[in-house]
């Protein structure tokens, strides 16, 4: 990633281009994990949103909006972020008759850059406040355990085997990871929801620590983390679902689950 001019200094463009979208393959990533990409064993999309969207109207006036993307989490590629800020950035002095032309413009660009449909809302700046909620779920941050693993390490993972069959949903705010092409810390939340045999709880937050010096980026961590639960506490149904901070005016969302769904797109207060 070193090598790639991602990770440089960049010229501010300011005209249409969809050429500054870059594509990375998942399927390397999921070679590495285990994972074969003609059966993978979960379903979800990657939820993005945009907070500087900006183009002119007909008549050369500014509009700004707030967009939603979703990216199949069974689309060949991932867009990586400083292209998908640098790519809409150079729509600023673009003129559109309307919004519906801006958002087909959007779905077109991306859907031939990720390899597959990705669909796109705009949404009035207004519209900002009903998106953020707070959420009632048991946060294991509080647990005093102590911690000295700081990359990835599955067997962390442990069970508490007295405690039969449960069904809860935890999180933690304690996720995070490294940038792989700015090597910039990405902070975010993570939700287990889950039905089986009870996780324990001081395992599952020294696992989610244990990814603070990781290098991968959102969606591959989230797949990593759904893959070694699914492998190690053989859960009967999984979610993993993690809302990142944003960074360059995006956050990015993805969440991975063992049964087909579509979640909302509710932000923390971090967000």
């Amino acid at each position: 990633m070193g090598t790639l001019p991602l990770g440089q200094q960049t010229e501010y463009v300011s005209e249409y281009d969809p050429g500054l979208l870059y594509p990375i393959a998942r399927v390397d990533k999921w070679s590495e994990m285990g994972v074969a990409s003609e059966r993978l064993p979960f379903y979800g999309e990657d939820v993005w949103n945009a907070y500087e969207v900006s183009w002119l109207n007909s008549k050369g006036k500014p509009i700004v909006a707030l967009a939603e993307f979703r990216f199949p989490c069974n689309s060949p590629n991932i867009i990586e972020s400083k292209s998908f800020k640098l790519y809409l950035n150079s729509l600023n002095q673009m003129r559109y008759d309307s919004q519906e032309d801006v958002q087909a413009t959007l779905e077109k660009d991306l859907s031939n850059a990720a390899g597959v449909t990705v669909t796109v809302v705009l949404r009035e700046v207004d519209s900002m406040s009903s998106l953020v909620v707070l959420t009632p779920d048991y946060c294991i941050d509080e647990l005093d355990v102590e911690i000295d693993e700081y990359h990835p390490k599955a067997d962390l993972l442990t069970l508490d085997r007295d405690a039969g069959i449960v069904e809860e949903r935890l999180v933690s705010h304690l996720l995070k990871s490294n940038c792989p092409v700015t090597n910039q810390p990405d902070w975010g939340s993570v939700f287990i929801d889950y039905r089986g045999p009870r996780i324990d709880h001081e395992s599952l937050l020294k696992y989610i620590v244990s990814f603070r010096e990781h290098t991968d980026f959102h969606e591959q961590c989230v797949e990593r983390i759904y893959i070694d639960i699914m492998r190690l506490c053989q859960p009967e149904s999984l979610i993993v679902y993690a809302r990142y901070v944003r960074r360059g005016g995006l956050d990015i969302n993805p969440y991975r689950s063992s049964a087909p769904l579509v979640l909302g797109n509710d932000r923390l207060t971090r967000q």
